[in-house]
């Protein structure tokens, strides 16, 4: 019987041991992070536009405009014989609230895609009623609108971003301009 009260009284401690309070440290108390405000990144493409308003023509060209960054674009980032939107990220798109003449050709007041198929002898223009998409996932062919050849030019000196411009040339007539690495394309336009 006393074996059975030791184990018991045993037993019993280590019950009571378990059953014990722990005392628990206080945990430390936070650090407050200080936030070093990183400068914002650098926008690689960023969004802008060209306005003109050559007789009683308004004219808005909407595109991202990529840098070169030492890459080789035309023939290398851009394959020759290949759709492009002429820009980065969405197509970029043109639009005139009045009807103009391009390459003899009439192109309506509206807003439309402004692609390209840039190739080393000469460049295919194209505007597209699908003004609105990502790239040219949506580009099609059957879509547009005008579609024209111009030959580019070779400049001597290096354009880092993409960039478009719109001159007057007289009341009637202007060109848009697209510049980027070292290749020039213009378009003439006459105001109807």
């Amino acid at each position: 019987m006393s074996r059975y009260i030791s184990i018991s009284i045993v037993f019993g401690l280590l019950l009571i041991t378990s059953c014990k309070e722990k005392k628990t440290e206080p945990l430390p108390e936070q650090s407050k992070e200080t936030t070093i405000e990183q400068p914002p990144k650098k926008v690689l493409s960023p969004h802008t536009s060209a306005m003109a308003t050559i007789g009683n023509a308004h004219i808005h060209i909407d595109y991202s405009s990529p840098e070169v960054r030492d890459r080789m674009i035309f023939g290398g980032l851009l394959a020759y014989d290949q759709v492009w939107q002429a820009g980065a990220h969405m197509a970029t798109w043109i639009e005139t609230d009045t009807d103009l003449e391009i390459d003899g050709k009439e192109l309506k007041a509206g807003k439309y895609g402004f692609f390209t198929i840039p190739s080393k002898e000469e460049w295919t223009i194209i505007l597209n009623s699908n003004w609105n998409q990502h790239g040219k996932d949506e580009y099609d062919e059957k879509d547009d609108v005008i579609r024209f050849k111009v030959t580019p030019i070779i400049a001597d000196s290096l354009k880092e971003h993409l960039e478009y411009s719109i001159h007057k040339i007289s009341d009637t007539e202007g060109d848009i301009t697209l510049a980027w690495e070292k290749v020039k394309v213009v378009i003439p336009f006459k105001v109807k």
